[in-house]
Formats: structure tokens, C-alpha cells, sequence
């Protein structure tokens, strides 16, 4: 079976609280990119009792046993039973890039396992062990846009807002660790959710939607920053930085002309 994890980015993330176990409220949307890696699974001729994975694509290395789809994989085992797997991930969507794709990736799995496999997880219980992996994990179980607060886990469906617009999205191939921006912001109670403001005219997000992590993430990597000015310069009608980085997207009304300088951060492009 073969699997294609969507990315996402942010329309806007604030960081409200702190919570007493560690993880911090935000409210942000999510919004589904397609961006995709691709994961295949097939059950193991040989039923040694470990599960395999063999990486390739964007920044894959490292030990195989830490990646989330191994980790994912022992939590199912954990509580049901489904045959040795040899598993291929392809990764498309870049590494602490802030769109989601390890995540995904976990997610992603689980549904195909549950399916493939018949352990008849519902929602519900899906939802929690995705939890256990990932704040934003959730989220890719549907893959719908959604306005979420708590660490993420708590959603609302949103209507396309960026249907008909045409998405850029780059990234300067450097990786910012979640943990270490979480602790780089002060929580805020901000006046207005993102859910709020995207219900405006896109042409005013630019004065209205922020990314919290921004001000941290162009400091440590000045180079973040300067492709955001160059996305505004270039035409666009809104420009941020995804999750705690280091992706920035520009969303235009047509394709837009980008100078030369910008074409080499360009991951994805297309219509929304």
C-alpha cells in the first residue's frame, strides 16, 4: 500500500499559555498544502518480529528507530496485533521545516494500518495515540483547514479561505527546533483569534496575522526574514512563516514572477 502525507502551513499562531504539563496553548489554522511524502507499506516476507524502514529524500539521516513512523508503528503494537512491516518513506516535505511532516507522516501510517489491517480504531482513539506522537498530528488525521487551540488537538472545520489563490512556498534549508522556539517566546493573549481575521480581506492579513515564532526565527536566521521581504516585494498579498519554522509561504492571486534569488528556496507552488 502506498501513502502520500500532505504537508501544512499556519495562517497565523499565537502562543497564548504555558500549560502545567509542559506543552503550551496556541490558536492558529491549519491549512492542508500538497506537498507529499510518500510512504509505502508491505508486509514482511520474512516475519522477524521488527518492523523496517528505509528513508530517502530531503535530509534523512539518522538512527531509523527515531523516526515517527517506527515510533507510531510500537505504539499500535502496543495495542493490537498486525503483521511485520518493511516500510519506504520518501520525504518531499523538508525536516523542522514547520510544516508538519513528521506528523503526517504518523498519521498517515495509523490510518493505513487501521485500514489495511482491520483494528478498527475509531476516531476517537486514533485522535489519542496521534497525540502521543505530535501536537499538530491530529490535524493530518483529516487533513481539513481548521481553526485549532489547546496544543492543537482541539478543531474546528473551516471553509477554504485560500481557495483560487496561488501558493508559493520556500525554505532556506535550515531546521529550527520546536522546543528551543517555544522557549524563545512570551505567551500572549492576543486580541483577535486567526479564525477572526482571516474572515477579512486577504489584501489586510498583512497588518493583522502574526506567527509568534517569527521575531525569534528571523534573529537566529536573518535569511528567514529576508525571503519574507523578498515574497512582498515580489507581489504577494500575504506572507508568514510557517509553524516554529523555517518554511515562509507568499500567497498571490496569479502565479507571480520571482527573482532568481528566491527560486532556489521554492518547494511547492501551484493554485490552492
Amino acid at each position: 500500500m502506498i501513502v502520500f502525507p500532505i504537508a501544512k502551513i499556519n495562517l497565523g499562531l499565537s502562543i497564548t499559555s504555558k500549560r502545567s504539563d509542559g506543552y503550551h496553548n496556541i490558536e492558529t489554522i491549519f491549512y492542508p498544502v500538497m506537498l507529499c511524502d510518500a510512504l509505502e507499506l508491505v508486509v514482511s516476507e520474512k516475519q522477524t518480529g521488527k518492523d523496517h524502514l528505509i528513508t530517502t529524500g530531503f535530509g534523512m539521516g539518522g538512527d531509523p528507530e527515531e523516526n515517527l513512523v517506527l515510533k507510531t508503528t510500537r505504539k499500535l503494537r502496543d495495542r493490537h496485533f498486525f503483521p511485520y512491516l518493511n516500510i519506504h518513506l520518501h520525504k518531499a516535505i523538508p525536516v523542522g521545516a514547520g510544516l508538519g511532516g513528521g506528523s503526517s507522516d504518523a498519521a498517515c501510517l495509523m490510518r493505513a494500518i487501521n485500514k489495511c489491517f482491520g483494528l478498527k480504531l475509531s476516531k476517537e482513539e486514533l485522535k489519542n495515540i496521534s497525540l502521543e506522537i505530535g501536537s499538530d498530528c491530529p490535524f493530518f488525521l483529516t487533513g481539513h483547514p481548521s481553526f485549532a487551540t489547546g496544543r492543537g488537538e482541539i478543531m474546528q472545520p473551516l471553509k477554504p479561505v485560500l481557495s483560487g489563490y496561488y501558493l508559493v512556498l520556500l525554505n532556506p534549508g535550515v531546521e529550527i527546533n520546536t522546543r528551543e522556539a517555544y522557549q524563545n517566546c512570551l505567551p500572549h493573549t492576543p486580541s483577535s483569534t486567526p479564525e477572526q481575521l482571516v474572515s477579512k480581506p486577504i489584501n489586510e492579513w498583512k497588518d493583522l496575522i502574526i506567527n509568534d515564532f517569527e521575531e525569534y526565527a528571523f534573529r537566529k536566521y536573518p535569511v528567514i526574514g529576508e525571503i519574507k521581504d523578498a515574497i512582498y516585494t515580489s507581489g504577494a498579498l500575504f506572507s508568514l512563516m510557517s509553524g516554529s519554522g523555517s518554511s515562509v509561504y507568499g500567497i498571490f492571486r496569479k502565479k507571480p514572477k520571482l527573482p532568481v534569488a528566491l527560486k532556489s528556496y521554492i518547494i511547492f507552488e501551484g493554485f490552492i
